[in-house]
């Protein structure tokens, strides 16, 4: 699809030369690149399916270039997704899990270039929380991993959109700094975490993103708060369609 800022291109059509006006469609019917940074697989101990799989169809339906990540580690346990318990002496490993969810066309996250892309997206998850920063352990203390917060900086520091969406805004902070202005939803006890790790929370529905325009970054609460999948997939593709405009 064309982006918003062709809109604004076109309002000046007039005024431009054939050649122009030929660059300008040129330019706007260029497929935005996003990287697609996933935890493992399944909520509970990787990345939500929901999330990831709505993601991915909704960057299609931009016409986007996809490519998938996820750091290549053992995720921080187990769980039995039919029970809810933890699969005691049971590893795997976050990468591959993940590549169930990408259909194996997936790199590990050391590979990821941020000058080949154009935005990235985290779903959630409770592997977010996990796998991708210890905020499930640590909570306001929380570090993230070494490789993912390399590369959502370099985003960050290239002036390139990101979108956050579930749990994976508790990772705002340390990505942008103080003061990022970022949702979870309307959850108190989390927003409180969030708000004591430096970033400004806002309450936001299931439907609803919270958008930074200063550090580009696009946020929504999607099972945070759903309760169908309908509802995750309202927020989801909202944020999808917010980071490709700021891309």
């Amino acid at each position: 699809m064309l982006s918003l800022v062709c809109a604004q291109y076109f309002s000046t059509m007039a005024n431009c030369s054939s050649v122009a006006v030929f660059k300008i469609f040129e330019v706007c019917l260029m497929s935005k690149k996003v990287a697609v940074i996933l935890a493992g697989s399944g909520v509970y101990d990787g990345s939500e399916v929901h999330e990831a799989v709505i993601t991915l169809l909704a960057l299609d339906r931009q016409d986007a270039e996809v490519q998938c990540f996820a750091p290549n580690m053992t995720q921080s346990h187990v769980v039995n997704h039919l029970s809810g318990e933890v699969s005691e002496g049971e590893s795997r490993n976050v990468l591959i899990e993940a590549a169930r969810i990408a259909r194996g066309n997936i790199k590990d996250i050391v590979e990821l270039e941020t000058s080949n892309f154009d935005a990235l997206i985290i779903p959630g998850g409770f592997g977010v929380a996990k796998n991708l920063c210890d905020f499930a352990l640590n909570g306001a203390d929380m570090t993230m991993d070494d490789n993912v917060l390399l590369a959502a900086q370099s985003f960050k520091q290239a002036s390139k959109p990101i979108g956050l969406m579930c749990i994976a805004p508790v990772m705002a902070a340390a990505i942008f700094g103080q003061g990022v202005q970022c949702t979870i939803g309307t959850d108190k006890d989390t927003a409180a975490l969030l708000n004591a790790m430096g970033a400004d929370h806002m309450n936001a529905e299931v439907n609803h993103v919270v958008v930074d325009e200063d550090n580009k970054l696009v946020t929504t609460p999607a099972y945070m708060l759903a309760e169908t999948i309908s509802q995750a997939a309202d927020g989801i593709e909202e944020l999808v369609e917010r980071v490709i405009a700021l891309s």
